[in-house]
């Protein structure tokens, strides 16, 4: 299927990241033709930024009923090859694009070895500053009414149990029903993604700061 709006905020989340000279590990799109489904994922190294955190994962998700929704609000969209499908033209929603943002933390030096404890010292010290930072992020994020959570995976070696994994993930859902034009979806997208980065941004200071402490005491 063909997304032209997508495809365009693609473009544009593409631009703006060139332009404040942020370079991305991966960067690519995927299409799942069964659920007419369509999205974008990117990853952004940071391991010249954080020294606890290695990389910066966002994900954006659509659909071809979001599309079609928004085609149909959009002045200069009336050829779009969504309105006339039948399944399609007769969408009746409030266009929204989920954001998925993930913080992907560096599990050796978040959990460093100390050779004078054993057991599982590592998870028990994670669990604590992972405590701290999600208080201070739900904070920082209070009036986005979103739902933020830890992923983490555990296993074992002869230190004893470790996190040989751990995510923070937060998800955003922005409605895009105000625009009359292409222009004026790219315009919000720019600024979405800059209100992204300015809170990407805030977490990694309040995970580095936290855990500057947590390791060195």
């Amino acid at each position: 299927m063909q997304y032209p709006i997508f495809n365009s905020i693609i473009n544009t989340v593409d631009t703006n990241l060139e332009k404040r000279g942020i370079s991305t590990d991966m960067f690519k799109t995927w299409e799942n033709s069964k659920i007419n489904a369509t999205g974008l994922e990117l990853e952004i190294n940071l391991s010249n930024i954080s020294p606890f955190i290695r990389a910066l994962s966002i994900n954006f998700d659509w659909d071809s009923f979001r599309e079609t929704a928004l085609a149909k609000k959009l002045d200069g969209m009336e050829s779009h090859p969504f309105l006339e499908m039948d399944k399609l033209k007769n969408t009746n929603l409030t266009p929204t694009i989920d954001v998925e943002m993930a913080w992907l933390f560096d599990e050796h030096t978040c959990q460093p070895i100390e050779t004078d404890k054993n057991g599982n010292y590592r998870v028990e010290n994670a669990s604590r500053w992972m405590e701290s930072v999600s208080k201070d992020v739900n904070t920082l994020l209070a009036k986005d009414d979103i739902i933020t959570r830890w992923h983490v995976e555990i296993e074992g070696d002869q230190d004893g149990k470790y996190l040989s994994a751990i995510n923070l993930i937060s998800y955003f859902q922005y409605q895009i029903d105000t625009p009359k034009n292409l222009q004026e979806v790219n315009q919000l997208v720019s600024r979405r993604l800059h209100e992204l980065l300015f809170k990407a941004n805030k977490v990694i200071n309040i995970s580095d700061e936290i855990l500057s402490k947590a390791v060195a005491a």
